[in-house]
């Protein structure tokens, strides 16, 4: 009796010790997309699982804690982005930039949908050689494949310095939830991408 209760001792103190050590390995890690519109982005991503958060912001510009304002003029370099803080034990990043590409057009130069100008470009901005290296893969990969018509222009980046939008951008989707959709549907998002990929599965 002593032997089974030792054992099953054992047992539970080794799984413990398994749950600890996988909890010592996974790690909360970043990446930082950007598809257009940010409040897009960000609903996107926070429906992925493993995506423990998404916050909207700027990137890859000149000026110094640059306003929505002055972004969306177009005159600062920055882009519309989105910062994602994902557990890369429920989602890796090569996951994320295989999602990426299915929620923006990589074909269009311009910007994306009715949001035009290179504040609204798609980018992805790689913050170590081993994300470079998977996000070029990945994207030599959809390339090859003759999925898309045309070239891939998405550029892949170094990142910069990444600037929180102001509070009221955040969650938009949550906190404006008609204003969102409305907008949503009258850019021409969800038409572009079903043309582009196929229709959502259900």
């Amino acid at each position: 009796m002593k032997s089974k209760l030792s054992l099953a001792m054992t047992i539970i103190v080794l799984s413990l010790c398994s749950l600890v050590t996988l909890k010592a390995i996974a790690k909360e890690q970043s990446a930082v997309f950007a598809g257009g519109c940010f409040w897009c982005t960000e609903s996107d991503f926070e429906k992925l699982d493993g995506v423990i958060s998404a916050a909207s912001g700027y990137i890859g510009g000149r000026v110094k804690n640059p306003s929505y304002k002055q972004v969306s003029a177009g005159g600062t370099g920055h882009t519309e982005a989105v910062e994602v803080i994902f557990d890369d034990q429920t989602v890796s990043y090569s996951d994320l930039v295989e999602y990426f590409w299915k929620t923006i057009d990589p074909t269009d130069g311009g910007g994306q949908f009715c949001d035009r100008g290179q504040q609204y470009r798609s980018e992805i901005f790689y913050q170590t050689e081993e994300q470079r290296s998977i996000a070029q893969t990945s994207k030599d990969a959809l390339a090859a494949s003759g999925l898309l018509k045309t070239e891939i222009v998405t550029q892949l980046t170094p990142s910069s310095r990444f600037y929180p939008a102001e509070d009221y951008h955040q969650d938009y989707y949550l906190k404006n939830p008609v204003r969102y959709n409305y907008y949503r549907w009258g850019c021409g998002r969800e038409k572009r991408l079903e043309e582009l990929w196929g229709a959502k599965e259900k």
